[in-house]
């Protein structure tokens, strides 16, 4: 049962984010539909409109003219305004109200007023304000959708890190079967560079694995017999015999997928700037109507004298420029963000990026650059010259697969060096390889090597660093070495500093061992270090800065950090990463260089700053003329038209605002 349900799960999660991705992209066609065929609507509209025509000096007038203008903006009305009369259910329903309330409140009070103004009541139509507000916030939504396209698909690509396909040893014979019918107690074969299908522990067979991407260690760790594996680490050059220990819901991966689901959906749902405007907009707009109303009709003003000041009151707390205020922000701070290598996910973890207080930092693949290369070499002989001592090690290298050899064979490549032809090559176990190079005995072996035949480590092998040393011996005599490592990237240190001058404590937060994580931490000069971390233990690290006060970020590469990345405030992926923490985080460094996280909080500071602006922009003409369409101050009631010529200056204004961002962000 755990089986078919751990299946049909996944098949559901494959589903829905698939969905959530081609749902996005619909509606972002659809709101430029939407735009185009109101935008048509709307010049009859305003071309047929009383107000317009007394605005602009003609008139245009036959038989039925208000019954078609009547026609023309109910279709305007359902058609354009359905997002938004929608959003007004959605948002209510959550009681949540934001943009969509304010709008729909704004075209429904406009529409139903007009319309009944065409059925009798005396008054002046407002269906060039519904028309426009329609038009121009559709305009504004569908920008705004265009620039932040990502659905999250981290829970979908974390279940394809698991094969379909699992080679089933059924006595001699070996079956193919789906990983979803393997069953605790299964043996099952896992072929040389395959992906492991299930947990399970080793009971045949000794190889390398990469388990960078689930838990952080740097360098492929050796398993053999006894070992526990996980599934999705990936196998080296042996094949292995697994008995399955763990599948479905018990499985490592699984319970990675499970931290995703929970801190995606317990993240705070922070509204957007503008959604935090409109809802206080809302309230204005229908607090100031009702009062308008109530007090007019306790003045013993007629009813329709009462109710065209409550509706034009209304429609004026909803400022066209609000529709394009961020909108306008948002497409200009993505773009160029972009250029500069930030790709903008979450639109308000963005703006939330000048708020960040704590950095926590993955090591493996971020600070670093998650290779286990060489990181120095040198000859103790006056006979060879350090490129010799190296071209000697990956001669004897180039026929083994261990990782270290790998590594020495690939610097060696990257040197151009000539490599020399081996005989009598065989391994020594545990310690090294050896060979024949021109009738001479060549050894490459470990630190427990020389201290078995009591050869002294020079001293210029020992170092702080966390190294794995290798030693070349020329017959006996110890000839030099080659120390690899995982390099800390050249751009991290100076990303560090600026971080830390910003005002910020940095932390690293790794899978990798004590002696390493140290290291780095030190090198770098970070604020605290946690080495050994699982995922549920990042994201427990992360909800703990949360708790103390901390603003927090994280910003990691791998399988093992999505959790976290979705936990944090602002979830920042490495591009050369996985995908999984690519699609989980908000924020993607596409060329990989922590210094461009300090560029981030700057994007992000310049792009919410331009917000508050346009903010003040867009609502700053309704500020003064709410009071003036109350018609409460004596001598002082606002002209239609005079509003109109405010409200296009005001969306103007915004959007020329929007512009000097691009300035202020090269």
């Amino acid at each position: 049962m755990n089986e078919e349900k751990h299946e049909h799960e996944q098949h559901e999660n494959h589903h829905n984010n698939h969905f959530h991705h081609d749902h996005h992209a619909l509606m972002i066609e659809d709101f430029k539909r939407r735009f185009w065929i109101s935008l048509v609507l709307t010049l009859p509209i305003l071309v047929l409109s009383e107000m317009i025509q007394q605005w602009l000096g003609f008139t245009i007038s036959f038989e039925g003219d208000k019954s078609v203008l009547f026609g023309l903006s109910t279709i305007l009305f359902f058609y354009g305004g359905w997002p938004f009369l929608k959003g007004l259910f959605d948002e209510l329903r959550e009681q949540n109200p934001g943009m969509m309330t304010l709008i729909a409140v704004a075209i429904i009070v406009a529409y139903g007023y007009s319309s009944a103004v065409v059925f009798g009541l005396d008054g002046t139509d407002f269906y060039w304000e519904l028309a426009t507000l329609i038009v121009v916030m559709l305009l504004g939504h569908w920008i705004e959708m265009k620039s932040v396209m990502g659905a999250s698909r981290s829970l979908e690509l974390l279940v394809q890190l698991m094969p379909a396909e699992a080679h089933l040893l059924d006595g001699k014979d070996v079956k193919e079967v789906k990983v979803s019918e393997l069953k605790k107690g299964d043996r099952i074969l896992v072929k040389a560079n395959e992906k492991i299908p299930a947990d399970g522990v080793i009971e045949k067979g000794e190889s390398h694995l990469d388990e960078s991407m689930i838990s952080g260690e740097s360098k492929p760790v050796k398993r053999s017999k006894g070992d526990e594996v996980v599934g999705g680490s990936v196998n080296g050059n042996q094949s292995l015999e697994v008995k399955v220990q763990k599948t479905g819901e018990e499985s490592y991966l699984n319970k990675v997928i499970g931290l995703v689901k929970e801190a995606q959906s317990s993240k705070s749902k922070t509204q957007h700037l503008a959604d935090q405007a409109a809802k206080w907009l809302t309230f204005i707009a229908l607090g100031a109507g009702t009062t308008t109303l109530v007090v007019w009709l306790l003045m013993g003003k007629p009813w329709d004298y009462a109710l065209e000041r409550m509706v034009t009151v209304m429609v004026i707390s909803c400022p066209h420029a609000l529709g394009l205020a961020i909108p306008l922000v948002v497409a200009i701070s993505t773009s160029v963000s972009a250029g500069k290598g930030l790709l903008i996910r979450n639109r308000t973890a963005f703006e939330n990026a000048r708020k960040i207080t704590a950095m926590v930092f993955d090591k493996t693949g971020t600070l670093t650059e998650g290779n286990f290369g060489v990181s120095r070499y040198e000859s103790l002989s006056e006979s060879l010259s350090e490129k010799q001592v190296l071209a000697f090690a990956a001669s004897l290298e180039q026929g083994s697969e261990h990782p270290i050899a790998q590594g020495i064979v690939k610097r060696a490549k990257e040197e151009k060096l000539d490599l020399h032809e081996v005989s009598q090559f065989e391994g020594l176990t545990g310690k090294g390889v050896q060979g024949e190079v021109n009738g001479e005995s060549w050894k490459v072996v470990s630190p427990g090597y020389l201290d078995e035949k009591n050869i002294s480590l020079p001293k210029k092998s020992q170092s702080e660093k966390a190294e794995t040393i290798v030693f070349i011996l020329k017959g006996q005599d110890l000839v030099g070495f080659v120390a690899l490592a995982d390099k800390v990237r050249e751009d991290s240190l100076p990303a560090i500093k600026s971080l830390k001058e910003a005002g910020m404590k940095v932390f690293m937060a790794t899978g990798d061992n004590e002696k390493t994580a140290k290291a780095v931490s030190e090198e770098l000069g970070l604020d605290d270090y946690y080495s050994g971390v699982l995922p549920d233990e990042k994201v427990e690290l992360i909800k703990k800065l949360q708790k103390e006060g901390y603003f927090v970020a994280m910003t990691g590469d791998g399988v093992n950090d999505a959790p976290a990345l979705a936990q944090a405030n602002v979830g920042i992926a490495v591009g050369s990463g996985t995908d999984v923490a690519a699609e989980t985080a908000d924020i993607i460094l596409v060329n990989s260089n922590p210094k461009d996280i300090a560029q981030l909080v700057r994007f992000g500071t310049a792009t919410y700053k331009k917000m508050i602006q346009n903010l003040v922009w867009a609502t700053g003409y309704n500020a003064i003329a709410m009071p003036l369409a109350t018609g409460f101050i004596p001598g002082l009631l606002i002209n239609p038209a005079i509003g109109a010529i405010f409200m296009s200056l005001s969306t103007i204004i915004v959007a020329a605002n929007a512009q000097l961002l691009r300035k202020q962000m090269d």
